[in-house]
This record gives structure tokens, C-alpha cells and sequence, in this order.
């Protein structure tokens, strides 16, 4: 299979993933959804990659729904990190270098750290215990009106769009400097902003990502410039696939809002 087909193999899988996590937040589907979604699949590999593509958004159902989670489910996750190993210890990228290496980092410690916890937990379910350790060398987003000392992403306009790269780690139950840098200073309002410049640009599928954060902050209690719920259920009238289904799923989720 040449590098263009398994791309598309991947892609493919990641999005009957993402359904597959959306019908399981909604109370449809069987048990055991990741390990069904590896075992039933014409392309194994690409199964395990969608795994690693989705990340800790797969653990939605059982953070939100109290759908119970499987020991089946954390070896499939197990076998995922073995064929595609965490960018755990990837160095962090020079000022104006890719972030796609640390952006990966961050997301694979949000998925390994919900695996750890439910793999602990005695009934299936968290247990609250230590989450796993964060990436090193990977640098933090920080409050876009200061300095950081990793890339420079003084910017609102790419600070905000990265930080929707990052949104898997917009779930309960974790915390990260990433998650501090998100409620710090002016960062609320980068947010804001990222989240209404790309739902005007019509780009809803980032739009939903950064918006995560936005509810995720204003459930916690701090404020933010504008009301997510509105903005929420304007994303969700716009069909664009699986993933913008789920992040507006989970969104909604937080929020309290009945599913449709």
C-alpha cells in the first residue's frame, strides 16, 4: 500500500471511529467499542492508528455517558501505543520550527493519562488516581499576551488555532500546564476570538475544536467573553463529518444540553 493510500486507510478509520464514539456518548452501539473497532476492521492497522488519530476523545463516553470501560478497550489502546509509539519525549521545535511533534506530545499524554485512570480504576471506571506523567519537552501554550519560552505563539490568531489542535485535552478529569495557560490572562478572550474568526470563515470544523475550550472554561466557572452554548448549536446545524459531530457531541455533553 503505497504512503497516499494508507493515509486515506487511516482517515477513513479515524472517522468510523469518531462515529462509533459518538453513538457510544449517545447510548447507541455495543460494548468493548475500541476493541470492536479493531477487531471488526478490514485494516487492523489502520484501526489502531484511528486509536491514536482520536486520542482521548475515544474515552468521551466513559468520562460523559458512565459507559463502562473495558479491559478489551484499554488492550487495544495499549496495542496502539505499541505500534505507533507516543511522541512522549519528542524534543520541543526551535521558535518558528513544526509543532506538529509537540502538539502530538500533549495529545498522547491526555490519552495515556485517561487510560491510566481507568486501568486503575477498581469498577471500570476513574478512580482519580495520578495522571501519567506530561510529555517532556514539550512546550506549553502559554497566555498569548506574554512571552513564551517555547514556539512563538504570541499571535491570538495561530495561538488559538493550536490550542484546537490540542482539543482532545479539553475533557474532564484532566489538567495540564496547557489547561492552566488556557484560563490565564488573556487567553479566555484568544479563544473567543479564534473560535468567532473561524466560525465567520466558515472553517466550523476548527470553530468546534476551539470551542471545546470555551465550554470547558465556562463549566469550570471562568469566565469567557462570550456564551458557548449559543455558539455550540449554531455549530451543529453544519454537517461536516464524523469529528465535527463529536467535538459538538462532547461540547454539548458538558454544557448540559440535551443530545440530538
Amino acid at each position: 500500500m503505497s504512503p497516499d493510500q494508507s493515509q486515506t486507510a487511516f482517515a477513513a478509520s479515524a472517522a468510523d471511529l469518531a462515529l462509533r464514539a459518538l453513538d457510544a456518548l449517545r447510548g447507541v452501539g455495543g460494548t468493548a467499542m475500541l476493541a470492536e473497532h479493531v477487531e471488526r476492521a478490514d485494516d487492523p492497522k489502520a484501526a489502531l492508528a484511528a486509536l491514536r488519530v482520536v486520542g482521548a476523545d475515544a474515552f468521551a463516553p466513559h468520562l460523559l455517558s458512565g459507559a463502562a470501560f473495558h479491559p478489551q478497550d484499554a488492550a487495544a489502546v495499549t496495542q496502539s501505543f505499541a505500534l505507533f509509539p507516543p511522541a512522549m519525549s519528542t524534543p520541543a521545535p526551535p521558535p518558528e520550527g513544526p509543532a506538529e511533534p509537540w502538539l502530538a506530545a500533549w495529545r498522547d499524554w491526555a490519552t495515556s493519562a485517561l487510560l491510566t485512570r481507568f486501568t486503575e480504576g477498581a469498577d471500570g471506571q476513574p478512580d482519580g488516581g495520578p495522571l501519567a506523567p506530561q510529555p517532556a519537552g514539550a512546550p506549553v501554550l502559554t497566555d498569548p499576551s506574554h512571552p513564551s519560552d517555547g514556539p512563538a505563539d504570541t499571535d491570538w490568531q495561530r495561538w488559538s488555532v493550536r490550542m484546537g489542535q490540542l482539543s482532545p485535552l479539553a475533557l474532564p478529569g484532566l489538567d495540564s500546564p496547557v489547561h492552566s495557560a488556557a484560563r490565564t490572562g488573556a487567553a479566555p478572550l484568544a479563544l473567543a476570538r479564534g473560535a468567532t474568526r473561524a466560525t465567520l470563515r466558515r472553517d466550523f470544523p476548527t470553530a468546534a475544536r476551539i470551542a471545546r475550550w470555551l465550554v470547558l472554561l465556562h463549566t469550570e466557572g471562568v469566565p469567557v467573553p462570550l456564551d458557548p452554548a449559543p455558539l455550540v448549536e449554531h455549530l451543529g446545524l453544519y454537517g461536516a463529518g464524523p469529528r465535527l459531530a463529536l467535538d459538538v457531541a462532547i461540547a454539548r455533553r458538558l454544557l448540559g444540553l440535551e443530545d440530538v
